[in-house]
């Protein structure tokens, strides 16, 4: 679902007086409006208003359209089409949707004004083309100088010209544990707790999505209301990741959306400073929090402890060589890993005029995937060949160390929640993707551990899995999820996970032994 339709809460009011709509239930395939009960409204009048249905994905394309300038919102209304000879909406869009809904072509768009004018600033508009990530810690692994870092900056950008949602942390060699990210308690020359960049990064996060706080319980604002805030951990294997990162690690997966609301263990437990009044004091005005608008948010913060932020996105930047250290498991699936150079190539010939322009990314909005959650999801909406598909990749790592469980699966169908593949083709490169970003990093070793036998390995087997399952894009191009052109029309690419799992075969031979990283 677009970001901007999220605005469309239970209770919301949709044009003014007699002419006003009501959202009645919780916006998912369908919108549920009911008029005023002395509208007037034909068809289903009642003592409580009439009713009006109207599929999401209608409002969504239409939105899509009016964003990309093909269409103005006058245009949605059927009289003012006629007085213009233009065609049909839909015709004009080139979409192929039942034209009986535009029966309520004046419903749709108050709707589409509504979500539009309830934009604070252009920054907002930006975000109902965001895709969102499936996960909110990647890892960008690439050789130096591809602009890894840099392409963190400009996602940060992208929603906030200063940067005040960016923050830049370079990895030191030295760090063992987790006070290295996020402070401690030093009792010289009286306590105090140590702050540091990230820990006032994560509450500055806060400060943006929170709208109520107590004690008890957060209050975020609505979806399209919060922005993006983006770390980068630059050169994020300088260190071992598994020791300095395990905090974060530990409560990243206990985020939960649910109902529109959010939750999240503490990243920093209450008891690291409360017993003291005078470490709390000073902690609350060294994270710029001693203001009274900010007095909910730190009673939460000091009984329950300072959760993971919504919107808090850590990208941390990797290059393997002899001075870095490499990323276990535990480390991986907790990730969405990106193989910058395939995803983000570096092309001299256009240094000067880009062909193409990368995709706006957002923050998660799913963190367990519900048989719901997948109905807009044209290509796959049960899930069924998505569970069919990792099931086959599956029966080929059973019983080796790179086995799939239940969160490599949850996660297959959070890309779909997010990237919303409306045809096969679509589909198949959500798997492409997939297989690039949750597969193919856990796999490494020698001859032995992936079953090399003179020309067949491991990766081969999965390389003929992939040409079975992936017919429409094997040999042929598929669309690119997370670029496009600079007419923002889809860019074709070639198979992604055809051309890795070549090279890791060939490495392996060449060397006895490969890996996923550049």
């Amino acid at each position: 679902m677009h970001t901007l339709l999220k605005k469309l809460t239970v209770g919301t009011v949709i044009g003014e007086g007699v002419r006003s709509f009501v959202i009645e239930k919780p916006v998912t395939e369908v919108i549920v409006l009911r008029g005023h009960p002395k509208g007037g409204r034909g068809e289903k009048e009642s003592a409580n208003g009439a009713l009006r249905i109207i599929p999401t994905i209608v409002v969504e394309d239409i939105l899509r359209g009016i964003l990309s300038d093909q269409i103005e919102i006058d245009d949605i209304i059927r009289t003012k089409r006629d007085a213009k000879n233009l065609p049909g909406i839909f015709a004009t869009l080139g979409l192929d949707h039942d034209s009986f809904i535009l029966g309520y072509d004046s419903t749709i768009a108050k709707i589409c004004e509504f979500v539009l004018n309830n934009q604070s600033q252009s920054a907002s508009i930006e975000r109902v083309l965001t895709t969102s990530l499936p996960k909110p810690f990647i890892l960008l692994a690439g050789i130096s100088g591809t602009g890894k870092t840099r392409f963190v900056r400009e996602q940060a950008k992208a929603h906030r010209e200063n940067l005040s949602n960016y923050c830049l942390i370079p990895v030191r060699p030295d760090w063992h544990e987790p006070s290295d990210l996020f402070g401690y308690v030093s009792r010289l020359p009286s306590p105090r707790y140590i702050v540091t960049a990230l820990l006032c990064f994560v509450v500055s996060a806060w400060k943006d999505a929170f709208q109520s706080a107590n004690a008890e319980a957060i209050g975020i604002k609505s979806l399209n209301e919060i922005t993006p805030f983006w770390c980068c951990l630059d050169e994020m294997n300088l260190a071992p990741v598994e020791q300095y990162f395990a905090d974060y690690l530990a409560v990243l997966e206990s985020r939960e959306w649910q109902d529109g609301r959010y939750s999240c263990l503490p990243l920093l437990k209450a008891d690291a400073f409360k017993t003291d009044a005078n470490v709390a004091a000073q902690l609350r005005k060294d994270l710029a929090l001693d203001e009274v608008a900010y007095d909910g948010l730190w009673d939460y913060f000091s009984t329950v402890g300072i959760p993971l932020p919504p919107n808090l996105i850590i990208a941390g930047t990797v290059n393997m060589d002899e001075t870095t250290h490499g990323f276990s498991r535990k480390v991986i699936d907790r990730a969405f890993t990106i193989d910058f150079g395939a995803f983000f190539p570096n092309s001299f010939s256009h240094y000067f005029s880009a062909a193409t322009i990368n995709k706006t990314l957002g923050f998660p909005i799913c963190s367990a995937v519900k048989i719901d959650d997948l109905s807009a999801v044209k290509a796959d909406s049960d899930g069924a060949k998505s569970i069919a598909f990792l099931n086959a990749m599956n029966g080929v790592l059973i019983n080796t160390p790179f086995e799939l469980a239940y969160r490599a699966l949850n996660e297959l169908l959070i890309a779909l929640v997010c990237f919303e593949p409306t045809n096969d083709l679509a589909l198949q490169a959500v798997w492409d993707d997939f297989l690039m970003c949750k597969v193919l990093p856990r796999i490494d070793g020698d001859e032995h551990k992936l079953k090399l036998n003179d020309s067949a390995s491991l990766l081969t087997q999965l390389a003929a899995l992939g040409e079975q399952y992936l017919p429409n894009i094997w040999e042929a191009k598929r669309p690119d999820l997370l670029r496009e052109n600079l007419d923002t029309s889809p860019l074709s690419i070639d198979c992604r996970s055809k051309q890795k799992l070549a090279w890791m075969h060939q490495r392996l031979v060449a060397n006895g032994f490969t890996s996923f990283w550049p």
